[in-house]
């Protein structure tokens, strides 16, 4: 091919690839569309391949959300921020396509070049597309203007912002409910631009329109704006305008609007100040916590301890704890594993008395739960409430439960169990471990689910680092290293496994005397799983032993596997024999 004709040469594969039958082709030769541009130059990126995209009208959904991607990062390749705006006419039509994520990645990238081009370009260029946009005939281009009016409107002169502010009210009250929904998700956004005079007047009617709207989809949308609107406005304007429309929310007919507030009720309480919300947020939140919806319970249950954080222990524990009690025996098992998850955290807000008084029998009624995921988020948060109760009587009331639950049938409640196990130990100390979780953390090495006796191996490292080498030989080693003999090969290997991960923690002496003889000893198992290893775990303890005990102890064992008739034997031997020669090397 000639040198003059090579410059068209990338365009031209282009278009024979975006109208390829095969999605696969056109779809790889649009995320090249960089490449292209680079290779075009920006002038004839400018002039032939962006008026080629805006004429492309490519049917294929994945084609066209690439395409809208693509473009949001094109600014470099047509010249730079004065050229930006001959990237709008190519997104423009993507934001009418029918496929929302096309859309929302149209608006996603027209956000993004509008926030770098000139003032005068925005208001050459970008507000007549979102103007147009607004007065398209089909739903989808209003849908998605209603994303651009906080790129738009700061850079507006005064006459065109009053045009766009009545432009967005007018989509506030659109025949269709899409345009709507748009328009009461992205009223933060737009009324975070507007200037205070207007915020008041204009922007609290189009507001107030989008809270009387008869679909539930608008209105619990309009309930996500509460709380954006909250912090814009004034304590004294809040509490006029959106305290209303909440408290009317939590009554709503709709139960996903109610759900929407249960979510939200807790930030607007910084907005709207301490006196409104003990007077009109409380009895609200206490309706939520008592809805005859369980997903509004669950919602409410989540938020429990972030409110009360906001209220005085008075208030939660005169208002919100009866409701918490009810809740506690709720019929439904999502309800009580919500509140689980974080009814600890209320311990720290009311108190030591009120924790023991009220609380402590609303935990111990969730953790004899039928339902696992209740008793595992209580148990995963303990650590809350022993700061405020103190260790005695968590242990006293807190200890029965602790050991039914590692007992447990499901056997992810016996592993969150295990974890918590080592953070118990630092809390309870040494003699009372001794007395009542000792037995129980041997009895998880022989535990029939893998992933039990993994994490009870780790539990065993974890305490000997807590408790010292000295009480880990005394109390776990013997009693660990006595398992090597169990009938079971997959128990012995859990004890090589613990091995390994004792041994840096108990340093080389007791490596030597204690450990390094019982693995030797497993290298004649009968089973080639144990013998490989056995190879593994010797790997592991070089560099915690002397040289001397490699080469008298390790190495001779290692070169017998090396000869074993297993396959994989032989393999980790070798690999365990190299890294002893790089060890002796290095040294």
């Amino acid at each position: 091919m000639s040198t003059i004709d090579e410059p068209l040469y990338p365009i031209a594969v282009l278009i024979d690839e975006l109208k390829n039958e095969d999605i696969q082709l056109r779809l790889n030769s649009i995320r090249r569309l960089s490449t292209i541009a680079r290779a075009l130059g920006e002038e004839r990126t400018r002039k032939e391949l962006i008026p080629f995209l805006s004429e492309n009208n490519d049917d294929d959904d994945e084609v066209l959300l690439v395409m809208a991607e693509e473009l949001g990062v094109f600014i470099p390749y047509v010249g730079g921020v004065e050229h930006a705006n001959v990237l709008l006419p190519p997104l423009e039509t993507l934001c009418t396509v029918e496929e929302t994520c096309v859309r929302d990645k149209a608006v996603e990238s027209l956000c993004r070049i509008g926030a770098q081009m000139r003032e005068q370009d925005l208001v050459e260029y970008f507000i007549p597309l979102v103007k147009r946009l607004a007065a398209g005939e089909w739903f989808t281009a209003r849908v998605s203007s209603c994303g651009l009016f906080h790129i738009a409107y700061p850079s507006a002169p005064e006459a065109l912002k009053t045009e766009l502010r009545a432009i967005y009210s007018q989509l506030c009250q659109d025949d269709m409910p899409m345009v709507r929904r748009s328009a009461a998700t992205n009223l933060g956004k737009f009324a975070a631009t507007v200037e205070a005079a207007h915020l008041k007047t204009e922007i609290m009617s189009m507001f107030d329109d989008l809270t009387q709207d008869d679909q539930d989809s608008v209105r619990l949308l309009a309930v996500e704006g509460c709380a954006a609107l909250g912090k814009l406005l004034e304590p004294q304007d809040c509490v006029a305008h959106i305290l209303p429309v909440i408290v009317n929310f939590s009554q709503d007919k709709s139960w996903r609007v109610r759900y929407m507030v249960a979510n939200q009720l807790y930030e607007l309480c910084d907005a709207v100040g301490p006196e409104p919300t003990r007077s009109d947020l409380v009895p609200a939140y206490v309706r939520l916590l008592r809805d005859n919806e369980a997903e509004v319970r669950i919602a409410a249950a989540g938020k429990v301890t972030k409110f009360c954080r906001l209220l005085n222990p008075e208030l939660a524990i005169q208002h919100i704890l009866p409701c918490v009690k009810e809740l506690s025996t709720d019929s439904s098992q999502h309800v009580r594993s919500a509140l689980a998850s974080v009814i600890m955290g209320m311990a720290p807000v009311l108190g030591k008395d009120a924790t023991i008084e009220q609380l402590l029998p609303i935990f111990l009624s969730l953790l004899k739960d039928e339902f696992p995921d209740v008793r595992l988020n209580i148990i995963s948060k303990l650590d809350q409430v022993n700061q405020v109760i103190g260790i005695d009587l968590l242990s006293q009331s807190l200890l029965p439960a602790i050991v039914e639950l590692a007992e447990d049938r499901h056997w992810r409640v016996r592993l969150a169990i295990i974890e918590y196990i080592p953070l118990l130990a630092s809390q309870l100390g040494v003699g009372f471990f001794d007395d009542k979780l000792g037995a129980l953390c041997m009895q998880w090495l022989k535990d029939k689910v893998y992933s039990i006796r993994d994490a009870a191996a780790n539990n065993v490292k974890r305490l000997a680092e807590e408790f010292g080498p000295e009480w880990a030989m005394q109390h776990i080693v013997s009693q660990v290293l006595d398992m090597i003999n169990n009938p079971h090969y997959l128990y012995r290997m859990t004890i090589l496994h613990a091995i390994s991960l004792l041994a840096p923690v108990m340093g080389s002496e007791i490596t030597c005397s204690k450990l390094l003889p019982v693995v030797i000893n497993a290298s004649k198992d009968r089973v080639p799983n144990i013998k490989f290893n056995v190879a593994k775990v010797l790997q592991s303890l070089m560099p915690i032993v002397d040289q001397s005990v490699v080469e008298k102890a390790i190495r001779p064992c290692l070169v017998e596997l090396s000869e074993d008739p297993d396959v994989d034997v032989r393999f980790f031997a070798n690999q365990a024999l190299q890294s002893s020669d790089q060890v002796m090397m290095s040294s």
